[in-house]
């Protein structure tokens, strides 16, 4: 009964403890106030337990593709070069410089598996700026990521900067054509409608 008295007093003196840490405001939540050692390696052990027990059932597809890896470039240069540099930006952006933790540098090597990166790209990590991609884009779109990371460390500046300009103006191209065919549609629907008004006109005539 002793014993049971003690644990239980020792408990309500941690979480008493604990109420007023977070109610004094002692910890420090800005961003330019680097965590303690202690804090920093239980925070990684976490997240990284966390993403690995999360993406070991993903099977990721063939990522040699072509396709796949343009797709991905378009998408990469676009939503993720300003955190996670490009081999034609290697220095820090604004946001990025601002970040804590700072995002990884993945120009210089690969910092998960296929599976795990596609894990963190589609869910995202809470308090960490890394946002969850899968709430606007498919999966397809995010493997296409997964797999055009495989080969960003590999790139030269011109190399990039050749696979995400060539997939970015065929991206317009299309958004060009499609707006061209939707004129050419609305300006025949006016033609034919005009027509009929016409035939309308002299047949009461």
């Amino acid at each position: 009964m002793k014993i049971f008295i003690t644990a239980l007093l020792i408990a309500g003196a941690l979480v008493a403890s604990a109420s007023a840490f977070i109610y004094a405001g002692i910890f420090n939540v800005a961003a330019d106030a680097p965590h303690s050692a202690f804090t920093y390696t239980i925070m990684e052990a976490v997240r990284s337990r966390s993403i690995a027990t999360r993406a070991n059932d993903l099977q990721p597809p063939p990522l040699d593709n072509a396709a796949l890896i343009s797709t991905g470039a378009e998408h990469y240069a676009a939503m993720c070069s300003g955190c996670h540099l490009s081999p034609d930006k290697t220095t820090d952006s604004e946001i990025r410089a601002g970040l804590y933790p700072k995002p990884p540098d993945l120009t210089k090597h690969r910092h998960a598996s296929p599976a795990e990166a596609f894990w963190v790209i589609k869910h995202g990590i809470k308090m960490s700026g890394m946002p969850a991609w899968g709430m606007t884009h498919d999966d397809s779109s995010i493997w296409g990521l997964v797999a055009f990371l495989q080969k960003l460390p590999e790139l030269t500046p011109a190399q990039y900067q050749e696979l995400a300009k060539t997939e970015t103006e065929s991206h317009h191209q299309h958004a060009h054509d499609h707006q061209h065919d939707h004129a050419g549609a609305t300006g025949n629907s006016r033609h034919a409608e005009e027509t009929r008004k016409g035939e309308l006109h002299h047949h009461e005539q």
